[in-house]
């Protein structure tokens, strides 16, 4: 009969100087990270490594300071704070490739808190919503605890678990964290992504990025015909294009007939979705996002969002100047291999300035700010103004393309700047 522990139990293994890997997105598993707080009195140094975490983060806050530290592989906003001030780290790494750091011993695990549906009758547990980095974590980490909740949805693909190689389960039962980011539309992303509708083609196989860009998007394919899904994550915006049979997932090489993700965030509708459905396979980020993967799907339209990009199609996508706002994520995974694919087509997005006014076209990128999507890499860039289409351009012509882009509010500052540097326009 399988023993459950509780928290108090299952956590008494964490020790000081320890490294812990903790489930991410919507398997964000709260209640013991609740619980890991508690314990702070009697631990210090213990190293914490996730991606994005959705939800409160006691751990990241200043009275923790001494007995946790974030090492971040993909920086949250429960967590910018501590980056910011001192209480923890980021590590620049492509999506695809953080399994490798954990199976290779870069950063090897002592512990892996994951979030679990129930197990099965032959004993399996699912990873649920989130496989992604967490299939590895639970491979490679010395023990394995487990928040075993029956809101987790069972998936298919490559997340289930047998309780066999679970150390510790701790019954919960709590909703999953939500997010829907439909809400967060505005008019300025629903004319992007009617311009980025126009240039997915009928068959087109998708990656959507994270934000409200993406859901604009999936919003403005109603007249598309026999769209495939391929990407990282998803949220609720492709439930309405799957019951009108606009995403079928036929043209697709690479699991024809199903939808591809990593993991999934969104309503608990979708939750609901994807429990058991057939439809879905969610695996592992070091095969979704694997370059040789995605480019061997048709005309993979890669949507992925910026903060800012310079004159000659440099994309940050990660920091504002030297504050740490998210992670590399697997944007360079999607952008190379829609590149790579049969009619492939790598998109950047952005609004044309900030909620300051700022215009996010600028002669220079930000002091201290990272490079996510190197030039040579970027072919289309869409604001609400437009498309500029930079690949095979001079740093001149790609100057030009992206100021007529630009709000009008900046582009004559813009030209000028651009006349600094290459004579002409």
């Amino acid at each position: 009969m399988l023993k459950y522990n509780t928290a108090e139990e299952a956590l008494a293994v964490i020790r000081s100087g320890d490294r812990i890997f903790l489930h991410g997105s919507a398997a964000t598993p709260q209640y013991l990270i609740r619980k890991l707080a508690e314990r702070a009195p009697a631990l210090r140094d213990v190293e914490l490594v996730s991606i994005s975490t959705f939800g409160n983060m006691p751990l990241a806050e200043e009275q923790y300071r001494e007995s946790f530290r974030f090492n971040s592989l993909f920086v949250s906003s429960n967590i910018r704070d501590a980056i910011r001030h001192g209480r923890g780290d980021y590590v620049p790494v492509f999506l695809s490739e953080i399994p490798i750091l954990f199976r290779s011993c870069i950063l090897p695990l002592d512990v892996a808190i994951v979030h679990v549906s129930p197990p099965d009758r032959h004993g399996y547990c699912s990873l649920g919503v989130s496989v992604d980095i967490a299939r590895e974590a639970v491979s490679c980490a010395r023990h394995v605890i487990a928040q075993v909740n029956p809101r987790m949805p069972r998936t298919h693909g490559d997340a289930l678990i047998h309780t066999r190689k679970l150390d510790a389960l701790v019954e919960v039962d709590e909703p999953l964290p939500e997010i829907d980011y439909r809400e967060h539309i505005t008019p300025t992303e629903e004319v992007i992504g009617q311009y980025i509708a126009e240039l997915v083609e009928d068959g087109a196989t998708l990656q959507m990025g994270i934000g409200a860009i993406p859901d604009a998007v999936l919003q403005s394919l109603t007249n598309h015909k026999e769209l495939g899904i391929h990407t990282e994550m998803f949220s609720n915006g492709i439930i309405p294009l799957v019951e009108a049979g606009i995403i079928t997932n036929q043209h697709k090489t690479i699991q024809a007939g199903h939808i591809t993700t990593s993991f999934i965030a969104g309503k608990k509708e979708l939750y609901d979705f994807v429990d058991d459905n057939p439809l879905v396979t969610v695996h592992s980020s070091d095969f979704v996002n694997d370059v040789s993967i995605i480019q061997a799907n048709p005309r993979v339209t890669a949507i992925n969002s910026a903060i800012e990009i310079d004159l000659t199609g440099q994309v940050v996508s990660d920091s504002i100047g030297t504050y740490q706002y998210s992670g590399i994520g697997g944007q360079m995974d999607f952008i190379r291999g829609a590149a790579l694919s049969k009619g492939g087509k790598p998109i950047i997005a952005l609004p044309s300035v900030t909620s300051k006014g700022i215009s996010r076209i600028a002669p220079f990128i930000n002091q201290g700010a990272g490079v996510v999507t190197t030039r040579a890499h970027v072919h289309y860039v869409v604001t609400e103004y437009g498309t500029a289409y930079l690949f095979g351009k001079n740093l001149r012509q790609r100057a030009k393309a992206l100021i007529s882009i630009a709000h009008p509010d900046h582009r004559a500052f813009l030209e000028e700047e651009a006349r600094k540097r290459f004579g002409h326009l």
